[in-house]
């Protein structure tokens, strides 16, 4: 599971919290990142020594802000704010009195921005009700037919997403028959199987490292001949991204 998917699971109390980072079996996991912290390891940072659970914590303050920064900074299509609901949180979330808004607008009055405050907290009121009612259906849900999480830097969120758990299983069993850690049959037609297809694709590059575009080829290689295509996907789907003169490619966080 790649640490985009990761981070979707982290508990709303803990983003609250400003918590974005899980211990796994070998490293604590920046779930923003994907970057590993390593029991044992002493990691130094501004003259002070930390151990890794620590590190961990100022990794995520230092590399991403405040949870609310980088929850702030996510695509519309994941927050579902607009430009100005989202510059109106930013000044709640600021302390500003409504007198103090209504200066930093330039315009406007202290009653627009308290019906502002109003809407979005029942837009907030709606959202506790929408969360309780899916993870209500999700616990009635067996874990084959949820639907897999959409990779966090998708170009465009679709139908195509809508693949469950056991489709997901399905499709790679059919294009990698040797394991999904293996070659790939062919390259899918259809837009869902190529996602899915792709997504595992995307795994056989380690994140938070830049790849050659020779490299990128070589790793696509060994998975299919038609390399250039894969690639191309790759980087139309957002799963990964490159310089503009193509000289070194990464994976997208």
């Amino acid at each position: 599971m790649q640490a985009s998917e990761l981070f979707w699971e982290v508990p709303l109390n803990d983003l609250m919290k400003g918590i974005a980072y899980r211990e796994e079996e070998e490293a604590y996991l920046c779930l923003v990142c994907g970057e590993k912290f390593e029991p044992g390891i002493v990691y130094p940072y501004e003259g002070v020594l930390y151990e890794a659970s620590r590190f961990a914590q100022v990794h995520v303050s230092e590399a991403h802000g405040s949870m609310f920064d980088y929850l702030m900074g996510l695509d519309k299509k994941l927050t579902g704010l607009t430009e100005l609901q989202k510059r109106l949180l930013k000044m709640f979330h600021d302390g500003l009195s409504d007198n103090e808004i209504v200066k930093e607008m330039e315009g406007g009055s202290t009653s627009t921005i308290r019906n502002h405050r109003f809407a979005l907290r029942e837009k907030m009121k709606q959202a506790k009700v929408f969360l309780a009612l899916m993870e209500l259906a999700s616990d009635r849900t067996s874990k084959a037919q949820r639907l897999i999480t959409p990779h966090k830097t998708a170009t465009m969120v679709d139908e195509r997403y809508a693949v469950t758990e056991q489709e997901r299983e399905t499709i790679l069993r059919i294009y990698f028959k040797e394991g999904p850690d293996g070659p790939l049959s062919e390259i899918p037609r259809k837009e869902k199987r190529k996602l899915v297809v792709l997504r595992q694709l995307a795994k056989r590059f380690a994140d938070n490292k830049k790849y050659t575009e020779k490299e990128v080829n070589a790793l696509l290689k060994e998975r299919h001949p038609d390399f250039a295509t894969l690639r191309r996907y790759l980087i139309e789907y957002g799963f990964m991204d490159r310089e503009p003169n193509g000289s070194l490619y990464w994976i997208k966080q």
